[in-house]
């Protein structure tokens, strides 16, 4: 059974920094490849950050570029989300997601989502 677990969110001022967990369990989390969304109220989810299975690649959404960084630690099958001079347009559920495929098919599966708030 696939799981994500999503941890760390929390409220925070302007300037501030977040960590964010995924936990994973019940796929080959080192060959898959670790998406970060957010979703603010009233907008569509949108990607924040990607990172390949290795980590050897890295993108972000122009809006968090130099600012956020994902990364992974395959042997504890999780990924990370560090967030730094967070903004008030920072504030949203964030998600993780993992692809994964299965006899030629893909699968998204989503974590419930942990709340960041960026506020003074």
């Amino acid at each position: 059974q696939v799981q994500l677990v999503e941890s760390g969110g929390g409220s925070v001022q302007p300037g501030g920094s977040l960590r964010l967990s995924c936990a994973t369990s019940g796929f080959t989390f080192s060959r898959t490849a670790m998406s970060w969304y957010r979703q603010a109220p009233g907008k569509e989810r949108e990607l924040v950050a990607h990172i390949t299975s290795a980590g050897s690649r890295r993108n972000y959404a122009d809006s968090v570029k130099g600012r956020f960084t994902i990364s992974r630690d395959n042997a504890k099958n999780s990924v990370y989300l560090q967030m730094n001079s967070l903004k008030p347009e920072d504030t949203a559920v964030y998600y993780c997601k993992a692809v994964i495929t299965s006899y030629g098919l893909s699968y998204d599966y989503w974590g419930q989502g942990t709340q960041v708030t960026v506020s003074s």
